[in-house]
């Protein structure tokens, strides 16, 4: 059965157009997937501070105000670089100082006391880590760099995102280069806190803004064994001295065990912690991906439409999404291209799997079709097409995803935009 939408497009770079959708036939859940979605479903969404104080209770208004007046007692006779995080004095009592004291005072529950200490202890280490500084530091890791964790792009809501992949590491060489001996280990902790902390210089830090990251974890091929030292000691690190500072973690690529240990160790993790997660198995990446975060946005290797290359240009353009249900052949027409004209396009389908193709079609009866891309099988594993054409006479170009082999409901997206021709 072929449930075939042909959609016309009038050729305006740049902007979103709906994709009719077709009919997807039910299929039965595997016990596997019926575990991964109680694991993602059992806790509500995380919802993030608005870091307004006309918000907060009457209570942790109190608290905030005590915190501050706590440490002005510590801090008071200091230099102001003693008591600051991320370049912002937190006794000069204006907005900024305020959301960073509230991280720490949620963090705490809103205990103040503890919630001092926290700070104090978070002060004292990143003077002696040298945390202000670490930014402009030369690591060495260039090897690392894009692969295993770094920034790329923003999420729907402008959230800077981090993505994590230690999957590299199956490899015993790479293993032993980064973390053979303790000063190596030391050094890698260095390297990640630097991008962590290029995270954190995107942020706001006023209320309304954008003051937390997104964390993005593959845990596909990743040697648990061999980097639990390294795991546990960025993982406290990070919980010690950046509260708050992640708004969701998505965990990508999860093996099929994951739930089953995620539904032991929950009940140890509060609410709060729980409701930031979310949790999609192999196979799923760019489904889950684009609730969170724009095609345009995504990784290449993660099912979307973003090189590294692409975030030195600013602001990526935009894609359109939709989505290609099981059962279904969906036509992308693209019209009014002009003779001389170069149509330059970037297509994508989350696990493809699928059958892809690229026509030229000419307006001028008689004129053949031309197969710009010949129908081939796109494997699970392919990354987004990239491609052009410059046409000798004017029509139409028609992107082909065939989808009537599969069952499955697949999203994908696309954009393109067209360079008229310079001759005259």
């Amino acid at each position: 059965m072929e449930a075939s939408s042909p959609i016309s497009l009038q050729q305006t770079p740049h902007q979103e157009y709906p994709v009719p959708e077709a009919s997807l036939k039910p299929y039965k859940k595997s016990f596997v997937t019926s575990l991964m979605e109680a694991a993602t479903l059992r806790t509500p969404s995380f919802k993030e501070d608005t870091y307004f104080i006309s918000h907060l209770k009457n209570s942790e208004k109190k608290a905030l105000q005590e915190l501050r007046d706590k440490l002005s007692v510590s801090y008071g006779s200091g230099s102001t670089s003693e008591c600051s995080m991320w370049g912002i004095p937190l006794l000069s009592n204006d907005e900024k100082a305020n959301v960073i004291l509230l991280k720490f005072l949620r963090a705490r529950d809103f205990r103040v006391q503890d919630s001092l200490h926290m700070l104090e202890k978070c002060l004292s280490w990143r003077k002696e880590f040298g945390a202000d500084n670490i930014v402009e530091e030369d690591l060495g890791f260039k090897e690392l760099e894009g692969v295993v964790a770094y920034m790329h792009g923003y999420d729907r809501e402008g959230h800077p995102v981090c993505y994590n992949a230690y999957g590299v590491f199956r490899d015993k060489e790479m293993y032993e280069r980064i973390f053979g001996d303790e000063e190596k280990l030391k050094r890698f902790l260095r390297w990640r806190v630097q991008i962590l902390e290029k995270g954190i210089n995107l942020l706001h830090f006023k209320p309304g803004g954008v003051n937390s990251i997104i964390q993005v974890t593959d845990l596909k091929d990743m040697p648990k064994r061999e980097l639990r030292v390294a795991s546990n000691q960025i993982l406290s690190l990070f919980q010690d001295n950046y509260p708050e500072m992640v708004a969701r973690k998505i965990f990508i690529n999860v093996p099929w065990y994951f739930s089953m240990l995620y539904s032991m160790f929950s009940p140890f993790l509060t609410q709060r912690t729980k409701s930031k997660f979310v949790i999609s198995k192999e196979g799923n990446v760019a489904e889950t991906l684009y609730k969170f975060i724009r095609p345009e946005d995504v990784p290449l290797q993660y099912g979307g439409l973003s090189r590294q290359s692409d975030l030195q240009n600013g602001t990526p353009k935009p894609a359109s999404e939709f989505t290609v249900k099981g059962g279904e052949k969906v036509n992308i027409q693209i019209e009014g291209i002009e003779a001389g004209a170069t149509i330059i396009w970037d297509i994508v389908v989350g696990g493809w799997d699928l059958e892809y193709c690229a026509e030229f079609v000419p307006n001028a009866v008689g004129s053949y079709t031309i197969a710009v891309e010949k129908a081939r099988k796109i494997a699970p594993s392919e990354e987004a097409i990239h491609n052009s054409y410059t046409s000798r006479e004017a029509g139409k170009m028609v992107l082909s995803v065939d989808n009537t082999a599969s069952r499955r409901k697949k999203v994908a997206a696309y954009r393109y935009f067209v360079r008229k021709s310079t001759v005259v």
